[in-house]
């Protein structure tokens, strides 16, 4: 994690709304963002579907007969 100072903006009951923080380090955190998407894209090969061996509303009420 990305040692920052940041500063804390709140409203009248307190409550967080806000964060300001210096331009170079949201500079750093936006090319950290923009490289997300590529690394994300490798999970693509892992999507397909699934084959259930028990119906999922039948394997519920049997879990929930533990009980």
């Amino acid at each position: 994690m990305l040692p920052m100072k940041k500063q804390i903006v709140t409203d009248e009951s307190m409550r967080p709304v806000a964060v300001i923080i210096d331009y170079n380090d949201w500079q750093k955190i936006e090319a950290i963002l923009q490289r997300e998407p590529e690394d994300s894209a490798s999970i693509e090969a892992y999507a397909g579907t699934i084959r259930l061996t028990v119906d999922p509303l039948d394997y519920q009420r049997q879990e929930r007969d533990r009980w």
